[in-house]
Protein backbone atom coordinates (compact mmCIF):
# COMPACT_ATOMS: atom_id res chain seq x y z
CA UNK A 1 0.00 0.00 0.00
CA UNK A 2 1.25 2.88 -1.35
CA UNK A 3 1.49 5.94 1.25
CA UNK A 4 2.79 9.46 1.30
CA UNK A 5 2.53 11.35 4.19
CA UNK A 6 3.49 15.45 4.28
CA UNK A 7 4.62 17.43 7.41
CA UNK A 8 5.85 20.97 8.14
CA UNK A 9 3.39 23.12 7.38
CA UNK A 10 2.51 25.68 9.63
CA UNK A 11 2.00 29.51 10.67
CA UNK A 12 4.27 31.63 9.52
CA UNK A 13 4.87 35.22 9.22
CA UNK A 14 5.94 37.03 5.26
CA UNK A 15 9.32 36.95 4.35
CA UNK A 16 9.85 33.77 6.67
CA UNK A 17 10.81 30.23 5.95
CA UNK A 18 9.52 26.60 5.86
CA UNK A 19 10.24 23.13 5.16
CA UNK A 20 8.30 20.70 3.99
CA UNK A 21 8.80 16.79 3.99
CA UNK A 22 6.67 14.00 2.40
CA UNK A 23 7.57 10.61 3.49
CA UNK A 24 7.12 7.95 0.83
CA UNK A 25 6.37 4.80 1.61
CA UNK A 26 4.70 1.14 -0.22
CA UNK A 27 6.76 2.04 -3.63
CA UNK A 28 10.05 2.16 -5.40
CA UNK A 29 11.01 5.31 -4.54
CA UNK A 30 13.76 5.84 -7.38
CA UNK A 31 10.91 4.93 -10.06
CA UNK A 32 8.87 7.78 -9.04
CA UNK A 33 8.44 11.36 -10.21
CA UNK A 34 7.97 13.81 -7.34
CA UNK A 35 6.56 16.73 -7.06
CA UNK A 36 4.83 19.23 -4.78
CA UNK A 37 1.08 20.85 -5.50
CA UNK A 38 -0.54 23.37 -3.84
CA UNK A 39 -4.46 24.65 -3.94
CA UNK A 40 -6.45 27.39 -1.85
CA UNK A 41 -10.27 27.16 -1.81
CA UNK A 42 -11.79 27.46 -5.12
CA UNK A 43 -8.90 27.31 -7.65
CA UNK A 44 -7.39 24.75 -9.31
CA UNK A 45 -4.54 22.42 -8.13
CA UNK A 46 -0.92 23.90 -8.88
CA UNK A 47 2.24 21.88 -9.41
CA UNK A 48 5.10 24.27 -7.53
CA UNK A 49 7.95 22.13 -8.44
CA UNK A 50 9.15 18.79 -10.04
CA UNK A 51 12.29 16.67 -9.35
CA UNK A 52 12.97 13.52 -11.26
CA UNK A 53 14.02 10.24 -10.22
CA UNK A 54 18.07 10.33 -9.63
CA UNK A 55 19.16 12.91 -11.98
CA UNK A 56 17.59 15.68 -9.96
CA UNK A 57 16.16 17.54 -12.61
CA UNK A 58 14.12 20.46 -11.21
CA UNK A 59 11.18 22.24 -12.26
CA UNK A 60 9.58 25.31 -10.80
CA UNK A 61 6.37 27.27 -11.05
CA UNK A 62 7.46 30.89 -12.24
CA UNK A 63 5.73 32.16 -9.04
CA UNK A 64 8.18 30.38 -6.67
CA UNK A 65 11.57 30.60 -8.70
CA UNK A 66 14.40 31.68 -6.98
CA UNK A 67 12.16 31.00 -3.33
CA UNK A 68 11.56 27.45 -3.29
CA UNK A 69 14.23 24.24 -3.60
CA UNK A 70 12.63 20.85 -4.39
CA UNK A 71 15.34 18.06 -3.30
CA UNK A 72 14.57 14.36 -2.72
CA UNK A 73 16.44 12.10 -0.65
CA UNK A 74 16.41 8.21 -2.45
CA UNK A 75 17.91 6.74 0.83
CA UNK A 76 15.31 7.81 3.49
CA UNK A 77 12.65 7.80 0.72
CA UNK A 78 11.74 11.61 1.47
CA UNK A 79 11.22 14.14 -0.63
CA UNK A 80 11.36 18.30 0.63
CA UNK A 81 10.17 21.57 -0.19
CA UNK A 82 12.63 24.25 1.34
CA UNK A 83 9.90 27.45 1.07
CA UNK A 84 12.07 30.69 1.94
CA UNK A 85 11.31 34.61 1.72
CA UNK A 86 7.39 33.31 2.28
CA UNK A 87 4.33 35.72 0.32
CA UNK A 88 0.46 35.67 1.86
CA UNK A 89 -0.31 34.39 -1.39
CA UNK A 90 1.57 30.83 -0.74
CA UNK A 91 -0.90 30.59 1.74
CA UNK A 92 -2.55 26.90 0.37
CA UNK A 93 -2.39 23.33 1.31
CA UNK A 94 0.48 21.74 -0.06
CA UNK A 95 0.46 18.12 -1.21
CA UNK A 96 3.03 15.45 -2.14
CA UNK A 97 2.62 13.75 -5.59
CA UNK A 98 4.17 10.68 -6.86
CA UNK A 99 4.07 9.63 -10.16
CA UNK A 100 5.68 6.71 -11.75
CA UNK A 101 7.80 6.58 -14.61
CA UNK A 102 7.76 2.53 -14.74
CA UNK A 103 3.96 2.29 -15.08
CA UNK A 104 1.38 4.69 -17.20
CA UNK A 105 -1.43 5.46 -14.57
CA UNK A 106 0.45 5.16 -10.89
CA UNK A 107 -0.42 8.60 -9.70
CA UNK A 108 -0.44 8.95 -5.86
CA UNK A 109 -1.08 12.07 -3.97
CA UNK A 110 -0.30 12.76 0.21
CA UNK A 111 -3.14 13.95 2.23
CA UNK A 112 -1.94 17.79 2.33
CA UNK A 113 -0.10 20.19 5.11
CA UNK A 114 -1.33 23.49 5.40
CA UNK A 115 1.08 26.45 5.18
CA UNK A 116 -0.08 30.05 6.02
CA UNK A 117 1.49 33.01 5.39
CA UNK A 118 0.23 35.64 7.97
CA UNK A 119 1.27 38.76 10.24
Amino acid sequence: QVQLVESGGGLVQPGGSLRLSCAASGLNFRNYVMSWYRQTPGKERERVATITNPGGIEVYAESVKGRFTISRDSAKNTLYLQMNSLKPEDTAVFYCNARSTVVAGWDYWGQGTQVTVSS
